[in-house]
């Protein structure tokens, strides 16, 4: 169930504004002068009337409206599921995404037999609003429950498995993005209503549609004529460097804006003299649109009368819109999207028509082909002649949300041969709308789009309109590299590589062949590591804090060695203090080191350290001196070795579990005392929850790990019968 309610005026999405508008109108005229509700006799209806009143609004496609009145019903009955249901509809058609998956799994969990693709809906409206894991839950949900769909249902269970891949697409492209940032365009261009179809005019300004973009909402009065879409350009601020934009004003170049017709979706032909566009008349009682491509030419020093497109350009009983005229090869083609029933895919689809310059006629259009449409809606085409891409959105693909830009490469001049398609992944796509994809036509690619993501204007929910974004593309960036093992020098399979940037932001990269691959972004200091269990690394750092954005793609290549840890090479002693005292001896630091370093490129292995005092003293001031001196080794592995916190544990022991004694013949035994001063370490490997390494124990890591097989488990429960635990002055940190 693919429905976009809101999707297809100008095959964008003002139809939520115009049912907004509506709203808007009526709530106008319920307001006195001081801009207070007056009393609304609709409210004093009894359930039925009220709900004849709720359903004719929903069907004039006043939605907000009709969910202020389907909610006072359900203050009566509030586990009705029809009115569940009705509410949850009018939230989507308002996408107003988490309340709609709320009130859709309300209707789901009262009448699951009345409404069972509402568990779908709830699916699609929890990934819409960013929660991947609830939205693959409740997709799985929905298809455990319909193991045997009926006819209805079936495409939606088939869907589902898109949708989940989905979910997972955004999972993997919000940690990993791409290389561009994402900017909203400020007030002058974007307002409260819904802004689309952003054309630049090469370096200069911009034109884009509007809906009564020179009047705020609170002062419609009674004349919905004036709240159609129209045109607007919008000149660049010649004195910023950071693309802003003047007040927009009416474009007069043409006749083109129209008081009973929405516009929007202005092209201009290579050479500039001819301008294509689209025209939609509202259908009452209906949110679908007749849209119809039109075209003027240039003349005589301005522009003539536009005329509707022929020769099956427009289709009768379709709609027609999202022109996009370029120059392929010798040929000019005009790209356009259509939901036209005849040779579909499914939906609105991309379709194309060779235009003849000489004779000015347009050849049959021809679909794209099932390489760019789907069962879904394909729209917004734009073509990029400087690298042969066709970028255009749809919801039939994999998706992070509902619609989401997609670039498809052409192969030779043929518009209906295409050899990859690619979705473009955060940020420019989020789990919202994205669309009207379109590049600057000079310069270092950067482009525009259009979304209702977080952060828009918004008129009545934070993703319910539609705003103009900048898109910046920043230089592409990579580290690739391969993990190769000391011992055969041939790359190490089945390993996880991990990036770490400054701020300890740590990305995995599982490899199956030894070789990886990263995107890094500028202004950035990293490190890499190879974690593989039984197996210390090396590491390597990545610098980009002096990179520009003017600056060309980069990719820095870098090896990392990983050696088996049962080798033989690592041993560290014990650590050792002056009488009395919690500071670290000189002579200690070499081995700490060593197991900073060990630590440090191992990101599975923990330690526990055990300190200890001698028998001078009483336990009372020997405790806390042990535990200041397991503190002192701890600093030093977090401050100098850049070890997390987190994977170290401390005990102090105070004088138990002697390793020397302290007396000889009844004489003072120093040397035993300053063997009793001391610092043991245990390591342990968290996946394979195993001690590997006892520093108290003779022999090294590879040595040791053949009789150390001691389940972690079990380890607490050692300590404690050693140590008893239990007394003052042990502590353990997590």
């Amino acid at each position: 169930m693919k429905r976009k309610p809101i999707l297809f005026l100008l095959a964008a999405t003002l139809a939520f504004t115009s049912a907004q508008t509506n709203d808007v109108l009526a709530q106008s005229r319920d307001k006195d002068k001081y801009g207070k509700r007056a009393d609304d006799p609709v409210a004093k209806l009894g359930y039925q009337k009220k709900l004849r009143w709720a359903d004719g609004l929903f069907k004039e496609g006043s939605f907000s409206n009709a969910e202020e009145y389907y909610y006072q019903l359900l203050n009566e009955q509030p586990r009705n599921p029809y009115l569940k249901y009705q509410v949850a509809e009018c939230q989507w058609y308002l996408r107003d995404y988490g309340p709609a998956a709320k009130s859709y799994g309300d209707a789901y969990d009262i009448a699951k037999a009345v409404y069972p693709e509402a568990k779908y809906k709830q699916a699609l409206m929890l990934k819409m609003s960013g929660d991947y894991e609830g939205a693959i839950a409740a997709f799985e949900k929905f298809k455990k429950d319909n193991p045997k769909p009926t006819k209805e249902l079936k495409p939606l269970v088939k869907q589902s498995d898109v949708e989940i891949k989905g979910c997972h697409l955004g999972i993997r492209s919000i940690a990993n993005p791409e290389a561009a940032s994402i900017a909203k365009l400020g007030t002058n261009i974007n307002s409260v209503n819904t802004e689309l179809s952003p054309f630049p005019l090469g370096d200069t300004a911009l034109l884009f549609a509007t809906m009564n973009y020179d009047k705020q909402a609170e002062k419609i009065e009674n004349r919905k004529a004036e709240y159609v879409s129209r045109f607007v350009v919008s000149s660049k601020d010649k004195f910023n460097e950071n693309d802003t934009f003047q007040w927009a004003l009416p474009f007069m170049d043409g006749k083109f804006n129209d008081s009973k017709f929405h516009v929007g979706n202005g092209y201009l032909s290579e050479g500039g003299d001819r301008f294509y566009y689209s025209k939609c008349l509202d259908k009452k009682g209906d949110t679908a649109r007749l849209c119809r491509i039109y075209v003027s030419e240039f003349k005589d020093d301005r522009w003539g009368n536009p005329q509707e497109l022929g020769y099956g350009i427009n289709d009768r009983n379709s709609s027609s819109t999202h022109p996009c005229i370029v120059k392929i090869g010798k040929k000019e083609i005009l790209f356009f999207s259509s939901n036209r029933k005849l040779q579909s895919r499914g939906g609105f689809d991309i379709w194309y028509s060779v235009y003849d310059e000489r004779l000015k006629t347009y050849r049959r259009p021809q679909n794209v082909g099932k390489q760019i449409n789907t069962k879904g809606n394909e729209v917004t085409p734009y073509f990029d002649n400087r690298t042969n891409k066709l970028y255009f959105s749809s919801d039939g693909w994999e998706t992070m949300g509902g619609l989401d830009v997609f670039e498809a490469t052409m192969a030779g001049n043929s518009p209906s041969r295409y050899s990859s398609v690619k979705n473009m992944g955060y940020p420019v796509n989020t789990s919202a709308d994205d669309m009207y994809f379109i590049l600057d036509p000079y310069g270092k690619p950067d482009g525009y789009l259009v979304s209702n993501r977080v952060g828009s204007v918004a008129l009545k929910n934070p993703t319910c309109c539609d705003d103009i974004f900048r898109v910046q593309f920043e230089p592409k960036l990579k580290v690739i590299g391969k993990v190769i093992d000391t011992k055969t020098q041939e790359p190490l399979k089945e390993v996880v590589v991990k990036m770490t940037d400054e701020n300890g932001n740590v990305v995995p990269f599982n490899s199956t062949d030894g070789k990886f691959e990263f995107n890094t972004s500028r202004g950035h200091s990293y490190s890499f590591v190879a974690d593989k269990k039984k197996y210390t690394s090396s590491a390597a750092t990545v610098n980009t804090e002096g990179v520009q954005r003017k600056d060309p793609d980069n990719t820095v290549e870098i090896e990392l060695y990983a050696s088996l840890v049962d080798n033989g090479i690592f041993r560290i002693d014990n650590v050792f203090y002056d009488f009395n005292e919690s500071s670290l001896r000189p002579e200690s630091l070499t081995d700490l080191e060593k197991l900073s370093t060990l630590l440090r490129n191992n990101p599975s292995l923990r330690v526990e350290i055990f300190s200890y005092t001698d028998g001078k003293g009483t336990p009372d001031y020997n405790e806390p001196l042990s535990v200041a001196r397991a503190e002192s080794v701890l600093n030093y592995i977090v401050n100098s070795g850049g070890v997390d916190r987190s994977r170290i544990s401390i005990h102090g022991m105070g004088d138990r579990n002697k390793v020397a004694q302290e007396k000889l013949n009844n004489k003072d035994n120093a040397a035993g005392r300053q063997l009793n001063r001391r610092t043991e370490f245990k390591i342990f490997d968290e996946e394979e929850k195993r001690m590997i390494f006892d520093s108290a124990k003779p022999g090294t890591i590879g040595s040791q790990e053949k009789n150390l097989q001691i389940d972690t488990d079990n380890v607490s429960d050692e300590v404690e019968e050693n140590s008893n635990l239990s007394r003052p002055g042990s502590r353990v940190n997590k």
